[in-house]
């Protein structure tokens, strides 16, 4: 495996497990029964995703992405801070749109930096893309 292939395998385990974990943080503060059912189905998604470039990973006897405790934390702190005042399913989809964007820029940035990768890792990579693309078009209809 070489390393461009690990770089977007890392960056799929980031993308996908920072969803999952914002999902769970805000899950909480969702009182619109859809739009609760409409995340739990994104973390499905995501967890799918990440479980198969986990594998990939493991595979390829490469080191996979660990979290920090701080990054971490300040994620759960943006979250609880940006829904302090404001918990309405507008404000919560807005939220939502907003990280999916943040993740797809982030991993056309990593294919932009990696385009020797093999096909497997690009296309699990542009497949995140997609499920980040449909959520965003989905969510649009809560703001």
């Amino acid at each position: 495996m070489t390393s461009q292939e690990i770089a977007i395998y890392r960056e799929i385990q980031k993308s996908t497990e920072t969803a999952m974990k914002a999902i769970d943080t805000i899950s909480d503060k969702v009182y619109d029964d859809a739009l609760a059912m409409q995340l739990s189905q994104q973390s499905l998604k995501y967890s799918e995703i990440h479980n198969a470039a986990s594998r990939q990973l493991i595979a390829g006897k490469a080191d996979y992405y660990r979290s920090g405790v701080l990054a971490d934390a300040m994620l759960k702190t943006g979250i609880h801070y940006n829904t302090m005042l404001n918990t309405s399913t507008g404000h919560i989809a807005e939220m939502m749109i907003k990280g999916s964007t943040n993740g797809i820029i982030d991993m056309e940035r990593v294919l932009r930096r990696n385009e020797e990768a093999g096909q497997k890792p690009v296309a699990l990579a542009k497949q995140l893309i997609e499920l980040e693309e449909k959520n965003v078009a989905r969510l649009k209809q809560y703001l």
